[in-house]
């Protein structure tokens, strides 16, 4: 199947000469979740603009449903949504006058059959005829995906879609992105909640300094880069771990009851049998085994450290 996005050989450079993307070649699979991640200035918001037609890349193409961005503007932006960071809207509005006026932005013939729908999808309806202002800060984001879809886009770009909102909003919002991939609609979301991207996300792309520096299957990538840890508790404490425990990676916590292990997923043997195997040499009593794995975080750290 033809990707819904293909962006090929990407650039931008500023007038300042800046060069805030570099040679970026990626494929947008129709259906997906893609979560771009990377450091302040890494490029991120460029390339969503980009592909949004905001920002005149410098070089490469950038394809959306087959439509090229420059020559077939008028298509290619009648698929896409875009939800940006900053709550940009009309106060005196109401949530239903204003989605409708977005949609006629698109030259859209007016349709509030399918503006209801968008509204009952993200808990609005009973919003509709009420003023943006009276709308606490969750409500006025539903609000910025609302007007997104309005014209019935194939694909929805979200720039740090749940910044500022609770832990609560943020998992409401959650369930919201999740609705709309399973029907059909492509996202692509700028987070800098590493969590809201492991949970989420069925690729991940890391961009920094203008380049990406990978795309990868969530699951893959929390395999192949991430760690995991060890905790293995003892039935008596120890005042020092003896020499034959000691290697890279074990530690004995300040209470003396636990010894931690972090070890490589990627390593060929993991050396915990040769640990367990230690501890019943010296004689040390172990009472419980827990292993955990790294978080998307630190998954994330390391790889920059070890792009630098």
């Amino acid at each position: 199947m033809r990707p819904i996005i293909e962006v090929s050989d990407l650039s931008k450079t500023y007038a300042s000469g800046t060069a805030a993307l570099s040679g970026v070649t990626l494929d947008i699979r129709e259906g997906e979740i893609l979560a771009l991640l990377g450091p302040n200035g890494a490029g991120k918001t460029t390339f969503i603009s980009i592909l949004c037609g905001l920002v005149t890349p410098t070089g490469g193409t950038v394809r959306v449903g087959g439509n090229d961005i420059i020559r077939d503007y008028r298509a290619a932006r009648s698929l896409i949504g875009l939800v940006p960071q900053e709550i940009s809207i009309e106060m005196f509005e109401t949530v239903i006058g204003t989605v409708r006026f977005s949609r006629g932005l698109y030259g859209k013939a007016p349709d509030d059959a399918h503006l209801e729908g968008v509204l009952k999808a993200l808990s609005l309806h009973d919003k509709r005829d009420a003023k943006l202002m009276e709308l606490s800060g969750g409500m006025k984001r539903r609000v910025l995906i609302a007007k997104a879809l309005s014209h019935g886009p194939k694909v929805l770009f979200l720039d740090e879609p749940t910044a500022g909102v609770d832990v609560n909003l943020r998992r409401e919002m959650w369930a919201v992105v999740r609705r709309l991939r399973e029907e059909g609609v492509t996202i692509i979301l700028t987070t800098h909640y590493l969590e809201e991207a492991e949970e989420m996300a069925d690729r991940i792309g890391i961009i920094d300094k203008g380049r990406l520096m990978l795309v990868e299957e969530t699951a893959k990538l929390m395999h192949e880069f991430g760690r995991k840890r060890l905790t293995v508790e003892l039935a008596e404490p120890l005042t020092v771990l003896p020499a034959t425990l000691a290697g890279e990676g074990v530690a004995l916590l300040g209470d003396g009851r636990h010894v931690r292990y972090d070890y490589d997923t990627r390593a060929d043997r993991s050396g915990i049998a040769r640990l367990l195997a230690g501890f019943a040499g010296e004689g040390i009593a172990v009472r419980d085994i827990v292993t955990e794995q790294s978080s998307l975080e630190e998954v994330f750290l390391r790889l920059l450290e070890e792009k630098v």
